[in-house]
């Protein structure tokens, strides 16, 4: 039988994130001492990457500082995919400040 474990608010757990949870009991406690809020934060840290490379990096990144007691992702501008809120002025700053580089 597959182990629940929950998500976030605005994401669900994706399963390369789920299976490194599952293989370190530490990560996995820390995990679920944290808020929903908080679980959304780092599941859209590590899907909100460019390449597969990020990606697989940001997951061991969870697994690791979790481990180390960091609740949230450091020097992240948060999820902008939640629709319980409004992006913040600061957030939306640094999105049009992307996309201006994009241009």
């Amino acid at each position: 039988m597959a182990r629940s474990i929950a998500g976030g608010v605005a994401h669900t757990l994706p399963p390369d994130l789920k299976k490194a949870l599952i293989a370190d009991k530490k990560a996995l406690a820390a995990w679920e001492d944290i808020t929903p809020l908080a679980r959304n934060e780092w599941i859209c840290w590590t899907i909100s990457v460019k390449t597969e490379e990020t990606r697989k990096d940001h997951v061991k990144r969870v697994v690791s500082e979790l481990k180390e007691g960091m609740r949230r992702p450091c020097c992240w501008i948060g999820c902008i995919h939640r629709t319980d809120k409004k992006v913040s002025k600061s957030v939306q700053w640094v999105l049009d400040k992307r996309a201006k580089a994009r241009k």
